[in-house]
């Protein structure tokens, strides 16, 4: 059974995710670091715990889920695991990062391990499968756990709202047809953590997102 780890970082309260098991392998999901002390904060608590990174994980590569994509990567020496389509929002880090308050320099250059639709990402003895649901922005990816039941939906589905189609690459039509045929399938008892925001769970969802009801 895995174990999760929620941290909030940088000023558009972003959530990023540590994912191990009893192997103390991990994956870090959308590392958003933006400042020194909130490095600190995710490399002190995988060092606390003696985990060993093994995937860096992007729901997608808006700014602020990126953030602190260099920093883990050069610091445990890890590819970025993404889908391609979202290749192109690393080499605008640097512009989009200006415009909104980050640090971030071009990111085109970190190595990177490309993963499609129904793809399975390994760490230790456990696994996540990946879901593509493009509508938010190119090369979204939702990230399914069996045990306990989780989806990180990064910035696709969250507590009563879902992701905003006004930014380049958004699409509204195709994002609900993501919902519906990849992630509202998914149990209702399934909890979805979402790129910002609290938890809830797909059946909340069904009823009370005021959007998908």
């Amino acid at each position: 059974m895995i174990k999760i780890k929620q941290f909030v970082f940088n000023h558009f309260d972003e959530n990023t995710y540590i994912v191990w098991d009893e192997s103390k392998e991990c994956a870090i999901i959308d590392p958003g670091m933006n400042s020194d002390a909130e490095n600190k904060k995710l490399s002190g608590f995988i060092a606390d715990n003696q985990l060993v990174p093994k995937k860096v994980l992007l729901t997608h590569a808006h700014i602020d889920h990126v953030a602190g994509l260099r920093y883990v990567c050069e610091t445990y020496g890890l590819p970025v695991t993404m889908h391609a389509d979202g290749q192109a929002f690393l080499g605008q880090a640097e512009a989009y990062g200006s415009a909104m308050g980050f640090g971030t320099k071009d990111m085109s250059d970190l190595k990177t391990e490309y993963i499609t639709d129904n793809a399975t990402i390994n760490f230790g003895s456990s696994a996540l499968k990946a879901l593509y649901v493009p509508g938010h922005a190119a090369g979204s990816m939702a990230f399914v756990a069996d045990s306990p039941k989780v989806v990180f939906t990064g910035d696709v589905l969250f507590r009563q709202s879902i992701g905003r189609t006004d930014l380049p690459t958004g699409d509204y039509d195709i994002l609900m047809k993501m919902l519906n045929t990849k992630v509202l399938v998914l149990d209702n008892d399934c909890e979805v953590l979402p790129g910002h925001g609290p938890n809830t769970t797909i059946g909340d969802e069904k009823n009370f997102n005021p959007f998908l009801m």
